[in-house]
């Protein structure tokens, strides 16, 4: 008989915890079995244990010592970048079949975003993330690549600075860098590029996302109920998700774009809004609660491919 899947959460942070949290409450495939971090005193630790869950400050070493460790088939890493790199080459000397959910902008295995490509990596032993921008934005830029041919994306995501723990302002090259490749890889633009505002408003700005899209003349409402749909899609495992007002069109000509020649066609602009569910983290904290939300997703759908029971 199949059973649900046991798994590991690298990094006692925020994000981490935040995970926890959703995985105990409201995983149907997931069983959460150890949490690890490197800080003895940290409150996800603290907060593990009061739950029930195995912890350790030794790091993935301490992780591989844990009793729980042979039965765990999924590892969450919500560290760093080269952080993760380390993590995933020891924990592969121990268990080479394991499935990593890597949170940080590493980007060893695919990029992943759950609406968009999941279905092309269910077997896959590492699926990267991509960035909190990437997950609220590359499903639109999807939406109208999939109606009309792509020139150029570009996103612009802002997120209340008090969201940006130490690991987001480390990982601010690497999320720019990743989430531009991914919107061309996944996005299915020709060109991506991605920019990050950290709004010091108090109190708080809610995560709000702008998404450009310059694509070939294509159908207005057939765009727009792309758009739509995606956004429903999201909101399936990201309730906070929302289009913020109506998407708006221009019609573009002889646009100079760099390295591309001029063009004319279709600009295509979505404002967006993401609101946390507030399990760990402040309602504001949209950036953190998406990326947490897309890793759960992705695993559950995982688990449930490999015949998990809920």
């Amino acid at each position: 008989m199949s059973h649900k899947r046991k798994v590991a959460i690298i990094g006692s942070g925020n994000i981490g915890t935040d995970l926890m949290i959703k995985i105990l409450r409201n995983a149907q495939h997931l069983e959460m079995a150890a949490m690890v971090g490197i800080d003895p005193a940290s409150d996800g630790l603290a907060r593990a244990a009061r739950m029930g869950v195995a912890i350790t400050h030794e790091g993935v070493e301490g992780l591989t010592r844990l009793p729980e460790f042979k039965d765990i088939d999924f590892v969450f890493d919500a560290t760093s970048a080269g952080a993760h790199v380390k993590n995933d080459a020891f924990l592969r000397q121990h268990k080479v079949d394991l499935r990593m959910i890597d949170l940080t902008p590493a980007a060893i295995g695919p990029y992943c975003v759950p609406v968009v490509n999941l279905e092309q990596h269910l077997q896959a032993t590492n699926v990267n993330m991509v960035t909190c921008g990437g997950q609220a934005t590359i499903p639109m830029v999807a939406a109208v690549s999939r109606v009309a041919k792509v020139h150029y994306a570009e996103i612009v995501a802002s997120i209340a600075s008090k969201s940006a723990g130490p690991g987001t302002r480390a990982n601010i090259d690497e999320f720019t860098e990743t989430t531009s490749k991914a919107i061309e890889v996944i996005g299915g633009a020709a060109k991506g590029k991605a920019i990050i505002i950290m709004n010091p408003a108090e109190p708080p700005l809610m995560m709000r996302d702008t998404v450009y899209v310059l694509s070939e003349a294509a159908d207005l409402q057939q765009v727009a109920a792309s758009i739509e749909e995606m956004a429903a899609a999201v909101q399936a495992y990201v309730p906070g998700y929302r289009l913020k007002q109506q998407v708006q069109f221009e019609a573009v000509r002889d646009l100079k774009l760099p390295g591309q020649g001029t063009f004319t066609g279709l600009k295509t602009s979505v404002f967006l809004e993401v609101e946390g569910a507030a399990h760990y983290l402040p309602a504001y904290a949209g950036n953190l609660d998406i990326m947490t939300s897309a890793a759960l997703a992705t695993a559950e759908r995982m688990a449930l491919a490999m015949g998990a029971l809920a």
